[in-house]
């Protein structure tokens, strides 16, 4: 072989490998990994959505995105994520409409004690246009695009004494998330509401902390709330929800093809996630009976009767206009 046959096969071999270098590198950069954070266990429905839409977003994206999902708060507690939201340390985080509502007051209201006539007034609202507007509202303030509605379920106060009357919570330390609106039930019924991170309620609850905690019934199995309080009272004060959303710094990155991608997984998981707590708080109310715990069936009218007069009060943080609103939706 000629010199210089053997320099222009080096040449072509150089080539070759830039070429091959420069493919790598242009999909690693097409495919992007995000992280999905939230504080709910591996076994509730809510992180297997979670999963789901994470295999579904790298499927219908063709692999362009991938997703790990980061559940029980081991990328940090909920005020940690919804700053992770903002910062881009996280991309997609399920979220209470209280810690939400810290950011834009208005979507908080779906979180406030009795807001809600029943299961069906939720679902009513989480298909509307108000909602809709909120949601609209939540990304001008804050950059983050609120997606999807899920259905958390109604919260119900655990303890270990009877819980029938506002009078049964006088002085009772009850364990609630460190958000403004989860104070307004306890403290109308004359309750002393303690916020502590949710992964340390079990302990909190088994040392004597606190005397009670609230949450729903799929909730307080997963936590195993029910082996160390040995009354479940069906309050259920808040029909409560988790907004899925994605923070505006990853948003804004993406196609409106990508765009239009993540909204229908998410809703789709939503729905999901929605059927299988409704199905949980239908089969519940047994097991916990098979395991020992006494659960008390609770008229909730002299609950909602003291609580009312407060959503438009001091801690409300939307308008009587969108109150009224909410309140006809499903009239």
């Amino acid at each position: 072989m000629t010199h210089s046959r053997q320099r222009k096969l080096v040449h072509l071999v150089s080539l070759t490998l830039l070429a091959s270098s420069i493919g790598m590198a242009g999909m690693a950069q097409a495919q992007q990994s995000l992280r999905f954070a939230h504080v709910y266990e591996t076994s509730e429905p809510f992180h297997k959505w979670a999963e789901w839409a994470a295999e579904q977003i790298e499927e219908r994206t063709e692999g362009r995105y991938t997703m790990q999902v980061h559940p029980a708060s081991s990328l940090g507690k909920e005020e940690d994520i919804n700053e992770g939201l903002e910062l881009g340390t996280v991309d997609v985080i399920y979220t209470g409409t209280q810690f939400a509502g810290r950011s834009y007051g208005p979507i908080g209201i779906a979180g406030a004690a009795y807001m809600f006539r029943d299961f069906d007034h939720w679902q009513a609202y989480a298909d509307s246009d108000l909602f809709q507007e909120i949601a609209e509202g939540y990304q001008n303030a804050t950059g983050n695009v609120p997606l999807a509605l899920n259905y958390y379920g109604e919260r119900h106060v655990t303890a270990n004494k009877a819980i029938n009357t506002p009078e049964d919570m006088q002085n009772l330390r009850i364990r609630v998330p460190n958000a403004p609106l989860y104070m307004m039930f306890p403290r109308a019924a004359g309750a002393n509401p303690t916020p502590i991170a949710f992964d340390e309620v079990y302990l909190a609850l088994q040392q004597g902390v606190v005397d009670a905690q609230e949450n729903p019934l799929p909730t307080i199995r997963a936590k195993a709330f029910h082996e160390v309080q040995d009354y479940i009272n069906l309050t259920g004060h808040i029909t409560d929800s988790l907004i899925t959303i994605v923070g505006g710094p990853r948003w804004n990155r993406l196609s409106e093809e990508d765009r239009e991608i993540f909204r229908d997984v998410f809703e789709e998981a939503a729905r999901n996630n929605t059927a299988e707590i409704v199905q949980a708080e239908q089969d519940l109310v047994a097991w916990f009976e098979e395991q020992g715990n006494t659960v008390l069936q609770v008229d909730r009218t002299p609950f909602r009767d003291v609580v009312i007069p407060h959503h438009l009060g001091d801690a409300a943080t939307w308008d009587e206009e969108t109150y009224n609103r909410l309140q006809a939706i499903g009239q």
